[in-house]
């Protein structure tokens, strides 16, 4: 049986970096557990590089951030992405994640933002908070 493969929102990856108490953090560790996958492209992994050294800088090392994006392209699904249907959702950058999600064959998107993914079930992706991800981990199949 294939694990369940999710995009992870930048915002989910900032916020497991600021606190280890959420929810955010409880999935990064589920993924270091081999629990689900986690699907990146180039424009994710740089997406991801830069949000977290702009809004990590003095908190995190540079060390760490580079520690933690090169485990994440070794061991997540790493996607290549031939087609855009842009714009699809307001944000460009939403738009990136999504067409991720759709080419990975993803079950889901993973993020704080739900709102800002509306319109995804159009293409059999499923959106969720961290919390309802953890919890439909949870559940039986």
């Amino acid at each position: 049986m294939r694990r369940r493969r999710v995009v992870l929102d930048t915002n989910v990856i900032v916020a497991a970096f600021k606190s280890r108490e959420g929810a955010s953090f409880a999935l990064l560790s589920l993924f270091a557990e081999q629990r689900f996958e986690v699907a990146i492209s180039v424009p994710l992994v740089l997406e991801y590089e830069d949000a977290l050294n702009r809004r990590l800088q003095g908190s995190v090392t540079a060390d760490d951030i580079e520690a933690f994006l090169d485990y994440i392209c070794q061991a997540a699904h790493r996607q290549s992405i031939f087609f855009l249907w842009r714009p699809c959702l307001p944000d460009a950058k939403d738009d990136m994640v999504l067409e991720l999600a759709f080419a990975a064959g993803c079950d889901g998107i993973v993020t704080h933002n739900q709102r800002d993914f509306a319109g995804a079930e159009r293409f059999g992706i499923r959106v969720y908070s961290p919390r309802d991800f953890l919890r439909s981990m949870e559940e039986k199949p």
